[in-house]
This record gives structure tokens, sequence and C-alpha cells, in this order.
């Protein structure tokens, strides 16, 4: 059944021991498959051979034949996986599971099970890329055999593969597999275009090919003369690629001269410039038509010179030149230099990076509730077009097609992306959403001082990793701020009633309080209190309804009280808000550089002659305590009873439109804040830059107007203004 022929091709590259288990693994899939046939009629066994032989050809080790050939056996007869791992391994149990269909759970509609096999199957591909592999092995040869299929079932499956399976092979590299799907799916979904074309090029064939060997032999002189090895060829182009410029581009066929292209394969990287020139020398190269993929990979690891020239007659010609080495990497892409070899099923070295996909796809997963979601943003961020951008130290960055510099704040670190407050292309300030464009230089501005994401982030957003990174900051920052806000009010609250809240605001009552109000548990209750969904007033009546109802004597309730109160610690007097330790009526004034407020961490500097000075504890201004000053810095602290204002500098960042000052002003009014100083102004890019002084309370009172400054449309980033 072809197992002769699929050992033969395996023998070339792996050991007798791995050949004679390939054997075992045959007999076993022969077995579990007996008297199964497939819709052409043949023997089922033939599927998983020829997936396997295709599976060979990319030179993968012998687990992923097995697997090849096994790929079918839980899915489609009795073998359990159980049975798979008893006799051939974990990992190879673990592959085949990999690529099983969820057949036996129920789901409310077809769509929603093959999303839910999608789902499954990406996230084995990100732990073993084997799987995928093997997985496009398998469409391939389905897609080979589509006519034995229904006309709906061809046009399905056809759309199913190239929505999904040629972008996967394009990532990865492998364009021999891609090619060939693209180029049977279109004879599938639009055979009129594919049958056109085909016919078009059948016309031309004789007269191309004589015009691509008098090329090739003028080369090949040429190249000999320079004592360079190579091997020359003419490759046609794919029917699918030249269906889609006609239709991107709005040509017709006749339009469309570069059919057929030369490559040209040497032995080193220095013989490809060398030819590279020698081509240069013989016809003129068109301008704008030359990509350096060697200097500059793609991402898939693609290397190769394109060059395209005015050849002989006149008519434009590409030339590909390139290694051995990188002639195997375009043919199989990442099957060509994966870990695997080495005994490793992740990426690893050089290529680590430039799979980080792969593990984006786990993040993906573990951040999306359903498999609809999570196949909608795979197709976003991995299965778009992409655009090629670079760091300032020039390093190349991959994004979706569309995405702006927060995509790409975001893909560089999270923490890069929560603390952003501009960005820079090519050393031009811009709107964070501005459109990237490839070859740009971005630079992202950040600041320690920086608020965090604004709701508005989440409109301009493309990718749906940044979007995901941004919803889990509101999330989890944003929660457990709200969390400790919450606990704040209510003790805050008790303190008011003269009710002591250790004895108030145990697990057991603040739990049994949070289910009366439907909360999960008391952290989500807690959060409520913080953000406003809920006051800490109506929380602490629930709290202390007991007591209450108990009718508790007042003089009882006055007595714990000052039981609670009783001895208390002995402090100095506090100057202008601030309490120096030890030390009473000493001069104390504020820092301008930072603008400490009640709530900031604070040390205070002893200055020459004009008493402390109060700064924030992570002030620049600060020396180090290890340095020849450091004996001047002590402890200060903030008084427990503060009345007055601090003045504060916040700096507000947005898209310039009419009315956005406007209402940056009325958020601050309505949050009973007031202003001693505003400026703004705008560029020619509509970046707005609203400068502002305000007078505030405490750290809680700036929050909550910075939180009411970023829930205006528009408004990109608000950040406290440290003077330097």
């Amino acid at each position: 059944m072809g197992i002769e022929l699929l050992l033969e091709k395996a023998s070339t590259y792996l050991k007798e021991n791995d050949l004679n288990k390939i054997q075992e693994a045959y007999l076993f899939a022969e077995q579990a498959h007996h008297g199964q046939v497939r819709k052409s009629g043949e023997p089922y066994i033939l599927h998983p051979v020829a997936v396997a032989e295709i599976v060979v050809k990319m030179q993968m080790d012998a687990t992923s034949i097995i697997a090849a050939l096994l790929h079918d056996v839980v899915e489609d007869t009795s073998v359990s996986l159980d049975m798979l791992r008893e006799r051939f391994g974990d990992t190879c149990a673990m592959l085949v599971d990999g690529l099983t269909k969820l057949e036996k759970i129920q789901f409310k509609s077809k769509q929603e099970q093959q999303n839910e096999n999608y789902r499954k199957m990406f996230v084995a591909m990100a732990q073993d890329i084997r799987v995928i592999l093997i997985k496009l092995a398998d469409r391939l040869h389905n897609m080979r055999t589509l006519k034995f299929q229904s006309e709906e079932a061809q046009r399905r499956i056809a759309d199913e593969t190239l929505e999904i399976f040629c972008p996967i092979a394009h990532r990865l590299g492998i364009s021999a597999i891609k090619w060939e799907m693209e180029d049977i799916a279109l004879r599938y979904l639009n055979p009129q275009q594919y049958y056109r074309i085909a016919n078009l090029m059948q016309k031309k064939r004789t007269e191309r090919e004589q015009y691509i060997q008098d090329v090739i032999v003028k080369i090949k002189e040429k190249v000999s003369e320079m004592g360079i090895e190579s091997d020359i060829s003419g490759r046609p182009k794919h029917i699918y690629s030249i269906y889609k410029k006609m239709t991107s581009r709005g040509k017709q066929f006749n339009e469309i001269y570069d059919l057929l292209a030369i490559r040209v394969i040497v032995d080193n990287i220095k013989d490809c410039y060398a030819t590279l020139g020698i081509i240069h020398t013989l016809w003129k190269p068109m301008p704008g038509r030359f990509k350096d993929y060697i200097a500059m990979p793609k991402a898939n690891m693609y290397q190769s010179l394109h060059t395209t020239v005015i050849g002989p007659k006149g008519e434009p010609l590409e030339v590909q030149i390139r290694t051995w080495e990188m002639h195997r990497t375009s043919e199989y892409g990442i099957a060509a230099h994966w870990a695997y070899k080495e005994g490793s099923a992740v990426p690893s070295g050089s290529f680590s990076k430039k799979m980080n996909w792969f593990r984006e796809i786990l993040e993906l997963q573990n951040e999306t509730r359903d498999a609809s979601e999570f196949m909608e943003s795979l197709k976003m961020d991995f299965f778009t077009d992409l655009v090629f951008v670079f760091t300032p130290k020039g390093e190349v960055i991959e994004l979706p097609a569309g995405s702006v510099p927060l995509d790409f704040a975001y893909r560089i670190h999270t923490e890069v992306g929560n603390r952003t407050i501009g960005a820079k292309i090519n050393g031009r300030i811009v709107p964070l959403d501005y459109k990237l464009n490839n070859g740009d230089i971005v630079e992202i501005l950040t600041s320690k001082h920086s608020y965090g994401p604004s709701q508005d982030w989440l409109k301009i957003a493309q990718s749906s990793h940044t979007k995901s990174k941004i919803k889990q900051w509101f999330k989890k920052e944003k929660r457990e701020e709200n969390i400790i806000k919450g606990r704040e009010a209510i003790e805050r609250e008790l303190k008011r009633l003269a009710i002591d809240p250790a004895q108030w605001m145990t697990d057991d009552k603040l739990q049994e309080v949070a289910s009366k109000f439907n909360f999960n548990d008391i952290e989500d209750m807690l959060s409520a209190i913080g953000f406003g969904g809920i006051t800490a007033a109506q929380i602490v009546t629930r709290l202390t309804e007991k007591l209450r109802k108990e009718e508790i004597p007042p003089l009882q309730l006055t007595n714990e009280v000052k039981e609670v109160k009783s001895a208390p610690e002995k402090k100095s007097r506090p100057t202008h808000g601030v309490r120096v330790k030890g030390v009473d009526n000493l001069l104390v004034r504020f820092a301008r550089c930072c603008n400490p407020v009640p709530g900031d961490d604070i040390v205070g500097y002893i200055t020459r002659g004009r008493g402390v000075s109060v700064h924030r504890s992570d002030c620049s201004n600060i020396p180090a305590p290890d340095g020849e000053e450091g004996n001047r810095i002590i402890e200060i602290e903030w008084a427990d009873s503060i009345e007055a204002n601090y003045s504060v500098e916040i700096e507000i960042t947005g898209h310039d439109r009419p009315g956005l000052l406007n209402e940056v002003l009325q958020a601050v009014s309505e949050s009973k804040t007031m202003m001693s100083a505003v400026s703004g102004r705008s560029d020619k890019n509509k970046m707005a830059l609203i400068h502002m002084t305000i007078l505030i309370r405490n750290i809680d009172h700036l929050h909550s107007v910075v939180e009411k400054i970023k829930r205006i449309q528009d408004v990109y980033s608000v950040q406290r203004i440290m003077q330097s």
C-alpha cells in the first residue's frame, strides 16, 4: 500500500530503529482501519500513508511520521488514546490527540463544534509545532482528493483552507504546501477564473519557456566565468498568485509580465550578492523592485534576494537568488529548522523570537471565553496581512495590518503599553491612532506617573492582543485599587459612627453582607464600593443591622470605642499637614519639583537655612541615602487630619476636536475641584496637549479627578507632572 516507498524515502535520513517503529505503526493503522474505505472507494489506509509521505518530504522526525500514520485511528476506529500511549509512547498519543476532532461532545451548532476543534488544534500546536505540520499534510492530501466530495463540501473545505490553513502555512514559511493548497482551493471556489488563467498560461508556455531558457544560459555563462557554482531554473508563477494580482491590482492577464521567474541557487551568501551584481550588469534593474530578504528576513524566516530587471526583448524579468539552505527554508519553512530534531518540541535559539506568536496563541486561549471569540481573535491577529516596523534599536516587529502605536507598545511589553503617554514615528510625534506603515521606526513615550489606559484605548487598538491586555488592566489593576478603596471607605464610615472596624469587618460578617447584595465574594463587593457601584453607607447599614436590633446602650458602645482608642501614640504637633517625627515647630515647605499631596509616600530633606523640604519618595531630586548628603534625609509623615488644599500639575493628551477642552474643564468642575492654571495646544497631527494645575485634598481626590478625565472620549492619557 505504498509503505515500501515511504520507508525508502525515510531511510535517507532516519536510522533503522526508527524505520522499524514506522513499519509497526503502519501495521497497527492498517489493522485499525481494516474494512474502511474513503469516498473515492480506495482503502482508507492510503490516506494516512499519503499524509506520512508529505511529512517525510519535510524530513520530520520518526515520531511525527508515526503520528501521521495513526492520526485518524482514535477519531475513526475503536482505538483509544490510552492504547496508543501504551504502544507508541506519550508524545505520539499527545500529537494524535491534538489532531483528533471533538466528535463525541454535543454542541449547539456545527460552527460551534468546528471552532472548538480549531481551538483544540491551535492550543496543541502552540505546545508542539508538529501537530500543525501533520495537520497541514493531512489537509493537503484532503485537498488533492477533493473531487470525490459533494459540491457543497468542496466549496466549504476550499474556503476553510484559504481562510485558515493557507495563512498558517505562510506564517510557518511552508510555501510548497501553501501554494498547492491555494491553487486547488481556487479551482473549486472560482473554476472559471482558474481554468481561464491556466489556459492562457498554457498558450504562452512554449514561447515563455524558450525565452527563460535563453536567459538561463546567459546567466549560467556569466556566473561560471566568476567561478560561482550555481543551479538555475525557471519557476512558473502559481495560478492563485496571478489571480490575486489580477483582482487586487485590477489588471488583465496580458498586463502581468512576471509569469515566470528565474531562481538562482548558490553555495553561500557571498555568492548571492556577487550573482546579483552580475544580473544587474547584464540587464538594467527596475527602480523600487529590489528586496534584500537576506539582510532583512521575513517573519517566517524566508531569505532571498529579489530583483526585477528589464530583460531581453524589453520585458520585466524577476530573479530570485538564494543559498541551498535558504531554498530548503523557503520550501518547508520552520519544518527545516525546528528544534524537535534536537529533542524539543518548542522554539529555541534565534527562532524563539520569530515564533513568539505561538506563545501569544496560548495567552489568547487563556483570555478568551469561548471558541468563537478565540477564532475571531486568531483571524484578526494571526491570519491577516502584516505590517513590519522597527524599534529605535532596529529590531523588526510584525503586527497585523492597520495596527497603531498602542499595538506596538503592548507587543513590546504589557507594562510599556500600560505606561504609554504618546508615540513618535520616524522622530515625529503622532496621535495614538496613527496607522503604522511598513518601515516605520516607532518610539513609545512612557511615564511612570501615567495613570494607565483609558477606555478610549479599546476603540483605538486594532489588535485583539492589545485589547485583551487593556481589558486585563482594568480588571486587575483597577480591581485591586478599588478593593483597597472599598475597604477604606467601610472603615471610615464605621469610625464616623463610632464603631470599631476590627470588630465588625470580619470575613464572616462581610461575606454575609456580600451575599445579601448578590456579590460572589467579599472582594467583588469591596471593588464595587471602590468604583462607585454601591456606597459604603449601604454596606455599613447591613453590616451593623444586628447591632441596631440589639439596641446596645450608648454608654456600652462609647466604652468600647474608648478602649479601642486608649494609649494614643505621642506625636509631635503637625506643621502644614506634615509631622516630623520627634521634632516640634520646624519650618516645613513642599518641594515644587514633585508637589507631594496627602497619601503620597514622602521623605524630608533638611535644607540649609530653609527648614525641611518635603518630597515624594520617588522624586529624582532626593540625594541617595548612601551619598554625601544622605544624612540630611529624615522620616516624616502626614498628619491624621488635614484640611488644606495642595497644588498638583497634570498633563492630558488626546485627539484634538471641538469641545475637548470644555469637557475636561467640566469634568474637573463636577468633581468639585479648583483650578489655578490651564493651558492647551495642538499640533498639525491633531494631537491635543492640556496642562492643568488643580488644588486637591489628598491622593484619593486626585485619583477621582483623573478617572473622570480619562472617561472623556478622545482622551488618550493623563499623567501627573514631575518637574526635573
